[in-house]
This record gives C-alpha cells, structure tokens and sequence, in this order.
C-alpha cells in the first residue's frame, strides 16, 4: 500500500504547510467550519453599504457650496466636507477588483505556503483593513478608506476567498460541490450578519458627536481578526495521495472528471480555462446587477403597491411613503441574501449527483425563462411571483460561486485547483463591474428618455437574459481537457514531495480520517452555524414585512 509521510513537521514553522498535515485520528468535518469561520468574515464585503449613508452624514452643520462642487480628489483628502456616497461605493469596487487580482496573483504561492498561512494573512488583511478604516473615519481621511478596506480588504478577500478551495476538495473527493458549498456560503452569510451587528454597533455608540462608525468598524476589525485567526489554525491538509476508505474515482468520459492533473502553468493555455471563466463570469454579471440595484428596482416597479395604494406610481409618493417602502425593500434584499447562500450549498451539493456541467445547464437555461418573464409579472402585479422568481435567480447566482470550484477540479484535477480557482476569479472582478454597470446604465438612459419607472428595467432583464444565452452556449462547448495537456504520473509525484518530510512516520491512504460527531467537531459547528443562524433569523425579521 502507498504511504505518505507526516513526520518531519514538527521542524517546520508554525504556519508552515507541513505543520498543517493531518495526523491519524483527525476528523475531516473540522475542516469545512474552519473555511466557514474565514468566508463568514470576508461576506461582509457585500454588507458594507450599511455604512454608506451613516458616513454621508458624518460632520454636523450645513455644507457649503464648496462641499457640493467638490472633486474626487478633494474628497479623498477633506477634512471640512461630508463623503457622497458615489465616493464611498468605489471601497466595494476596489475590494472586489483587488480580489480578483490577488486571488489570481497568490493562488500559486497559496499551493505552495498552504491554507493555514493564506488564511492567517487574511485575516491580518481583513481585519486589518477594519481597523484601519476605523482610523480613516475617525481621522475624516476617505483615502485611508479606498487603500485600507479597498486594497488591503480586497486582498484578505481574495487570500481568504480562495484559502479552503484546494483542501476541501482534496479532503472530499466524493463530495467536492457540497465540500466547496459549505465553505463558499458564509461568503453569501457574512452580510447577514455583519450589517444587523454593525447597526447594533453603531446605534451603541451612536453620541451627540459621533455617528459611532468608526468605533463600530473597529470592533468588528477586532472580531474578524480573531475569528478568522481561528479558522486559519483549524485548516489541516490531506495527506497527498489520500482518499477515503473504499471509494473509487467515477469514469472520466461519463462525469468529464479527469482522472490526471493539468499544471497551474499550462491551465490558461486550454480552452476549458476560458469557457468556464466566461461561463462565470455572465452568471455573476447577470445576478450582481441585479442585487446591485434590488432595492431601486422592487421600489420603481411596484411603487405605491407596496403600502397598499396600487394606482399611485414611485414618482407620485410623498417622502412618508418613498421612506415607508425603502423600509420592504430592505427585506426584499435580505431575502435575496438568504437565497444566496442557500443556493451555494443546495446547488453545489445537487452537482455532485447530476454534474456540474448540467448544473450550469440549470443555471442558465432557468435563468433564461425567469429574466424574461420578469417584466411580465412586473406588469401583472404579481409581486410574489417577482419576488419568487428573483430568489431562484440568486440562488443560482450563489451557487455559481460554490459550484466551479468543482467544475474546475473535475476538469484539471485537485493538484493546482485551489491556484487555477484564484486565477478564474478575474471573471468575478470583470462582472461586478460588467452588471451594474450595465444595469445602472439602461436605467439611467430610460429615465432620461421618459420611460416610466415601473418599466425602465424590461430592457435591462431582457439584456441579462441574453447574457445567459451566450453564457448557455459557452458551457455547452466545454470538454475533457486534451491529454496532451495532463502531467505524467512523475510529474505530479514529484510535485507532491515535500522536502520537509522525512522517514519517521507515516499514514496509509485507507487511514480513516472520518472522525463522527465527536465533542470537537460540534464545538466547532456550533461556532459558526450559532451566528449564521442568528442571521437568517434577523434576515427573516426584515424580509417578512415584504407580504404584509
């Protein structure tokens, strides 16, 4: 029987990946709470907008004109004039631009250094960037704001985004969408409880001369820091090789798993490589608009429906009733994010079963259907059928996310997937800025040409419906990889040699790393399932004063 050495670690530094690697008796189901740990954190990327208004608002007094006329970079650098929020929203875009650049730049190093030294980077990045930026605010400096939840954030998101990839599929070969899918759902939960904890923060330490967001913001830099600290010291690495007692890989040409390897350096040379980014890349552009702009949407659609009074229009509400139904649309949004996240784990799991190629097929085909009937039940005053049909599209917009992880594994095996994952994430950069802007484009230019709000965005879903028809016929040309294309089985051997590793113990590849519910492994569980649950709960709270 192969063996594979575990001794010899204990020369290795402490963040070393050879400190990483599991010994005997290790239960593999620790491993998925500790990515959750991680991905709960950086979620908060999309709850940022929490903070927005709260800053717009930050010096008392009135403004004088020479606020109102101000440029981008007289924001960046007063200390005498309010932020607009247009200067605010570039954070987001810059994290997730820099995620995708990071994630791509590091994904090799990450191979490499291993989970636990990524993760322990991004936490100092992200929580980091927190603190911070709770100095940026106290200082009323929005450059430290751009370059310390922007830039070093977005590279603790990108770091932390791509850190479990690898070592949950290696862990579970037999369940690489529902491994992946556990992890990359606390990416669509960290809002769900970020933006309800930073509210309870805030108003804490809300005073007469302090909106108290930067005091906010640096406790929670406090709390991502040492949470994702111990999610960093929870990852453990499978021994090369390993796989679980008794299962055997499925046939290549029925599942398109291969059943070799493609190097990181030769994966972007294929075209499997860039269908699949496009694949992503139109799913995400697709559904990022559209949570872009739910709230304006469900607002300008509906309108005075939304409290009762079905003939008056968004434009004719008074600012009682403008406010009253930005308050339902809040719990549209949180309801899309429930399903966001849900969608990772139901549809990443589900592609184990039916495939992930066939997954997409779902995605895109169903999205198809949905975008453009949209308009229609629009028009019908079908509010929940709106409502309904925007869920299942979140749904397949989150578990896009948490299925290519395992598309791309199937397609250039799990040596470099964790690396290969980092680099397809460049698609994700290209969509947050490709779907809103598209969205927010049309909207704008149909207001402009005197379309009533209820029907400025039929254009717009018609437009994203054909995104997913292209996107539909780029999953339908991806293939196996060319065998020219696999290392020989020499290569991959000598790649997973570790020169810090030496004769004195070992583990078999049938070693059980199965472990049950053990006190461990329900301790960690609870950890992270506790806050999510208080989330959904809090998401819930909001989401059902929509049906009221």
């Amino acid at each position: 029987m192969t063996t594979y050495d575990l001794a010899g670690a204990a020369g290795a530094g402490l963040l070393d990946r050879a400190r990483t690697i599991a010994k005997p008796g290790f239960n593999r189901w620790l491993v998925p709470p500790a990515a959750l740990a991680i991905h709960l954190c950086i979620g908060m990327s999309y709850g940022l907008s929490v903070f927005w208004l709260p800053l717009s608002h930050a010096l008392a007094g009135p403004q004088d004109a020479a606020c109102r006329d101000m440029s981008v970079f007289d924001a960046l650098f007063t200390t005498s004039c309010n932020w607009r929020v247009s200067d605010l929203l570039v954070i987001f875009t810059i994290g997730i631009v820099v995620l995708g650049i990071s994630a791509a730049l590091f994904g090799g190093w990450l191979e490499r250094a291993g989970p636990r030294k990524a993760g322990f980077v991004a936490a100092l990045c992200w929580g980091g960037g927190f603190i911070l930026s709770a100095l940026g605010v106290y200082l009323h400096q929005l450059w430290i704001l751009w370059l310390s939840l922007g830039v070093l954030g977005g590279v603790g998101l990108g770091l932390g985004y791509i850190s479990p990839v690898s070592t949950l599929v290696k862990w579970f070969p037999d369940r690489r969408g529902m491994a992946t899918g556990m992890a990359i759902m606390g990416f669509g939960g960290g809002a769900m409880i970020g933006s309800p904890l930073a509210n309870l923060l805030m108003n804490h330490f809300k005073t007469a001369d302090s909106t108290g967001v930067w005091e906010a913001m640096a406790t929670m830099g406090i709390v991502y820091l040492c949470f994702m600290m111990a999610g960093a010291f929870g990852y453990r690495v499978a021994p090369a090789g390993w796989a679980p007692a008794g299962w055997t890989a499925p046939a290549a040409k029925r599942t398109m798993i291969t059943q070799g390897a493609v190097h990181l350096d030769n994966a972007h040379k294929t075209p499997q490589f860039w269908l699949i980014w496009a694949v992503l890349c139109l799913n995400v552009s697709a559904g990022i608009g559209v949570l872009a702009m739910a709230s304006p949407m469900f607002q300008e659609i509906f309108g005075g429906s939304l409290i009762g009074h079905p003939e008056t229009g968004f434009s004719a509400l008074d600012a009682g009733q403008k406010t009253a139904i930005a308050t339902i649309a809040a719990g549209l949004v949180g309801l899309l994010s429930l399903f966001n996240i849900a969608g990772r784990f139901f549809w990443a799991s589900l592609s184990d079963g039916i495939g992930r190629k066939m997954t997409y097929f779902i995605f895109f085909g169903l999205g198809i259907v949905l975008y453009a009937a949209a308009p229609s039940l629009a028009h019908m005053g079908q509010k929940a059928l709106f409502v309904a049909a925007f869920c299942v599209i979140l749904s397949m917009y989150g578990g896009g996310f948490a299925t290519v992880p395992a598309y791309l594994a199937d397609i250039f095996g799990t040596q470099f997937v964790g690396a290969i994952h980092g680099r397809l994430l460049t698609a994700w950069s290209a969509a947050g800025v490709v779907g809103p802007l598209v969205i927010g484009y049309i909207r704008d230019a149909q207001i402009s040409a005197g379309v009533e709000r209820a029907l400025v965005y039929d254009r717009t879903l018609y437009i994203l419906a054909g995104f997913l028809v292209v996107g539909f016929i780029c999953n339908a040309l991806v293939r196996p990889v060319a065998p020219k294309w696999l290392m020989t089985a020499e290569e991959a051997a000598r790649l997973q040699t570790s020169p810090k590793v030496d004769s004195a113990g070992s583990v078999s590849q049938g070693t059980d790393f199965g472990g049950g519910l053990d006190f461990n492994t329900i301790l960690a569980w609870a950890a992270v399932c506790i806050p999510l649950a208080w989330g959904v709960w809090k998401t819930l709270d909001s989401a059902v004063k929509i049906f009221q």
